[in-house]
């Protein structure tokens, strides 16, 4: 912390606010925002490491916000496992996030988000499927999310194609993104990870603070701007950041 100038932690304290706005106000997206903005002045291993305590916390909250955890996690219990299993194969084996593709596979991922977003498309699983493409979706989940430090591709759109209803989606949503937080935190302590060293988990337990005070205005905003218009914006931005990032990992 002390190497970074007061412009790195003017733009750190942006990053964390506006990934709280966005989680308070379309319940979702604050690791996305985060780890995307965060990655262009630091590793993406140090922005996921930094965005965990936040990210963690605000999906507990949305886990216990309704009353069909049990449920939820019974239908969905083998896309969480092998979100488990693919977080550790992507955060371990693979190099994860301090492999040198990790800034462009970032980038990527981004930008697909953001290309579905603002193109509205949306798929639908026929109940049948779900048996056997809920793992394969919680395998991919997990991998992405153990390279890339992002835990909404694929499973978010996926989930959103079940015609859940949406308080079971939102508890869904908040059910599978604690899972991959707690295991991506797990893989991020072992060896010479960022969490193994007690300064990078006090510089997340800081971080909470902004982004909660983001989760607030992001609230009251809600209150008073079309969530359509602000999610159009978000995948806009999305899609910039990805295409930035893509560009850098490859020709910068």
């Amino acid at each position: 912390m002390s190497d970074w100038s007061l412009l790195t932690l003017l733009f750190i304290t942006f990053a964390l606010v506006l990934a709280g706005v966005v989680k308070g106000v379309i319940a979702m997206g604050l690791p996305t925002i985060g780890v995307g903005l965060l990655s262009i002045v630091m590793p993406p291993s140090h922005a996921a490491a930094m965005i965990i305590v936040p990210a963690t916390v605000t999906n507990v909250l949305q886990l216990f916000s309704g009353p069909r955890i049990l449920p939820n996690a019974k239908r969905f219990w083998t896309l969480l496992l092998t979100l488990i299993a693919g977080t550790l194969v992507g955060g371990y084996w693979l190099g994860g996030l301090s492999s040198h593709w990790a800034p462009p596979l970032l980038g990527l991922t981004l930008s697909v988000y953001g290309v579905l977003g603002l193109r509205a498309i949306h798929f639908h699983t026929p109940t049948a499927w779900e048996g056997w493409l809920s793992p394969v979706i919680g395998l991919a989940a997990g991998f992405l999310t153990g390279t890339t430090g992002v835990t909404v591709m694929p499973s978010a759109p996926y989930l959103q194609s079940l015609a859940l209803e949406r308080e079971d989606l939102i508890q869904a949503l908040g059910l599978t993104f604690t899972v991959a937080n707690f295991t991506l935190a797990f893989a991020l302590t072992g060896g010479d990870a960022p969490l193994a060293d007690p300064h990078a988990v006090m510089l997340s337990l800081i971080a909470l603070v902004p982004a909660l005070i983001g989760m607030e205005v992001g609230r009251r905003m809600r209150l008073t701007f079309s969530p359509a218009t602000f999610k159009t914006c978000f995948f806009a931005g999305l899609l910039g950041l990805g295409a930035f990032m893509l560009a850098r990992g490859f020709f910068i």
